[in-house]
């Protein structure tokens, strides 16, 4: 039996289980419209009012559920529109597929409309990317997609699909799955014995020992390991942004995230100290070591990571380990059990560091909390959700404003996935789109986003999508009419030069409002929990417009502008 290209494709996704995709309609993707439309699939189309948005959704939807997040666009503009998602969701190793529709094959030197070199455009936001020039190719180049973001280091591919390769045969008995590919992390790998021992050693001669984890190791599941591990060797955590639900927030063990965005001094205070830096599924990079300063290049090494390359890259590394988070962690623990009697005496006290250093940090944090002042200080905004918010809450938070607070302070009681942030490229814009892929993923859950009003005007048009797709996200703006993170640099490194970074005040619940949505507007702090214990228990839609602080005059832990 014969399908065409667009049917083809339609069941090859379906072979890999997906179930959502998002996208945006467009000429060239017509047939493969059509073919979504008349076969039975099982598969959700979310239509989303721009494509930035929609890889923006594909990739929380795979951060929440483990499963590749796939989105599609139109040729031309639409294609060029779903890069931000691809780079962000490759540099921070979330597998998603983009299908991009193109001007037919034989039109292809005649200037048609919209022509463009779609894989050129890719190749570097991509782990994998190809072009379809023969019907015949579709199941092989979905089954290798597939393999490409779930195997190895996950990452993302795209797929360029012509207009009238869609309309091409393809035969049926080529269409086929392979089983393991369709979540991640596929076909996980360990280091070799003596790399572990190694490290095992080296962790039983340290003195005063501590873990950094990255993103790594919530992709991988390592958080129950990751657990065993510092409760055997009593060892402080600290994470990145993206590490965060490593290990649960309020564990004793855990000192929070370090670094120079979310990191405070009492927190760096801990790797300053360190004889011994375990770095888990985290590339060491400039923010989280503070331009590579803490840890001190002195200091002992150990690297885990399922991407070999960022091993030995920014720190000479004593134990490289090159594996899967989860398997290597649970052989290490297997072996330390057995060795823990030849562990080097007088170890510092990792849970009385942690506690004292997370105390420092907070008492300064909850004294702001306090504050009555007006406009809302940031510390009120974050202490109220740390208290209101269910506890397996999935936060969505777009850089300026929200990261470096919720990165610091929200605290998830529970580990894995419920902090989410977009800190590989930080583009505005992402929080509310996020939020909508979490809550198509993971639909049981209070799904929130947290953006600043910049961002908002990044991403508006999808409270659109919100409203038909009655999805219940809780929307919080932190208002206060400023691109706050350049204006703060400005302040800090610039003598206060500010320039353009000011724009008008939005009556955002009233944009809200004209989109049918539950709104608020909150300029009296003393008002704040009263009105998002509303927003939370509405069960719809629901956003919050909070007049808030100006960055460049709250005390945001950005070590830059600390000291």
């Amino acid at each position: 039996m014969k399908l065409n290209g667009a049917e083809a494709m339609v069941r090859m996704l379906e072979l890999y289980g997906v179930k959502h995709l998002f996208g945006l309609c467009g000429d060239t993707s017509l047939p493969f419209y059509d073919a979504l439309y008349r076969l039975d699939h099982g598969m959700d189309h979310v239509l989303t009012r721009d494509e930035r948005s929609a890889g923006y959704m594909a990739d929380a939807y795979a951060r929440v559920t483990n499963r590749v997040g796939v989105c599609e666009g139109p040729s031309g503009g639409g294609a060029t529109y779903l890069l931000p998602a691809f780079v962000e969701a490759n540099e921070s190793s979330i597998p998603i597929l983009g299908i991009t529709s193109d001007v037919p094959v034989s039109s292809r030197g005649r200037f048609p409309l919209t022509e463009l070199d779609q894989e050129a455009l890719y190749k570097p936001l991509t782990k994998w990317n190809t072009t379809i020039h023969l019907a015949q190719q579709i199941p092989s180049a979905i089954r290798t997609a597939f393999r490409e973001m779930t195997t190895g280091r996950p990452g993302t591919t795209h797929i360029c699909f012509p207009h009238d390769v869609q309309k091409h045969e393809v035969s049926q008995t080529e269409l086929w799955a392979q089983d393991g590919h369709e979540t991640f992390p596929a076909q996980r790998f360990i280091p070799s014995e003596p790399a572990i021992q190694k490290a095992v050693d080296l962790l039983l001669q340290a003195h005063s020992p501590i873990v950094i984890c990255g993103g790594g190791v919530v992709i991988s599941g390592a958080e129950a390991a990751l657990a065993d591990l510092v409760k055997l060797l009593n060892m402080p955590v600290c994470t990145t942004v993206s590490g965060q639900g490593s290990l649960a927030g309020n564990h004793p063990l855990n000192a929070g995230v370090v670094g120079s965005n979310g990191g405070v001094i009492a927190t760096r205070s801990i790797v300053a100290q360190a004889d011994l830096v375990f770095f888990i599924g985290c590339r060491a990079g400039s923010t989280t070591t503070e331009h590579w300063r803490f840890p001190s290049p002195n200091t002992t090494i150990i690297h885990l990571d399922i991407d070999a390359n960022t091993i030995g890259v920014n720190y000479k590394t004593h134990a490289p380990l090159f594996g899967d988070a989860k398997l290597t962690l649970e052989l290490i623990n297997a072996l330390l059990q057995k060795q823990i009697v030849n562990r080097t005496k007088n170890v510092v006290d990792g849970k009385t560091l942690s506690l004292q250093r997370k105390e420092e940090k907070f008492a300064p944090f909850l004294q702001l909390a306090q504050s009555n002042d007006s406009p809302i200080v940031p510390e009120r905004i974050v202490h109220s959700l740390n208290r209101l918010l269910p506890k397996d809450a999935i936060i969505c938070a777009d850089p300026g404003t929200p990261c470096p607070y919720f990165s610091a302070y929200f605290l998830s009681d529970l580990p894995g996935r419920h902090f989410i942030t977009n800190r590989a490229h930080g583009a505005l814009g992402y929080a509310m789109s996020a939020a909508i892929g979490a809550a198509i993923g993971r639909p049981n859950l209070k799904s929130v986003a947290v953006m600043g009003d910049g961002s908002f005007g990044f991403t508006v048009g999808e409270l659109e999508t919100i409203t038909r797709r009655k999805l219940p996200i809780l929307m919080i703006v932190i208002s206060n009419s400023v691109y706050g993170w350049i204006k703060a640099s400005q302040k800090s490194g610039y003598d206060k030069r500010y320039f353009s970074v000011d724009f008008e005040r939005t009556d955002h619940a009233r944009v809200a409002a004209a989109y049918g949505i539950q709104s608020w507007r909150v300029e009296n702090p003393l008002e704040l929990d009263v009105v998002l214990r509303k927003a939370i228990e509405s069960g719809a839609p629901a956003l919050v417009d909070i007049i808030s602080q100006p960055l460049q005059d709250a005390a945001a832990p950005v070590s830059q502008w600390m000291g």
